[in-house]
């Protein structure tokens, strides 16, 4: 990823629920040692011209894969600022 992405990229319309669904794992995971808990987010079906949202305040899948690359990106050390 060169830059966020903003919730009108059309390259998020080639992801399915199931693939969602393993992004909210890993969210799940990387998100843990820094307090980002999510317990009830899950793809709630709901397209907007052709994205899916998240239900944890019917997020677009673009906040979804940003906040993961700032965890991704940030590794396993949530002491460091």
């Amino acid at each position: 990823m060169n830059g966020p992405l903003t919730p009108h990229d059309t390259y998020l319309r080639t992801y399915t629920e199931p693939e969602v669904t393993a992004l909210l794992r890993e969210l799940h995971q990387l998100g843990e040692p820094f307090g980002i808990q999510w317990d009830s987010a899950a793809v709630n079906g709901t397209t907007i011209d052709g994205r899916l949202l998240i239900s944890f305040g019917d997020t677009s899948l673009a906040t979804l894969l940003n906040l993961l690359h700032v965890l991704r990106e940030r590794g396993d050390r949530p002491w460091e600022s």
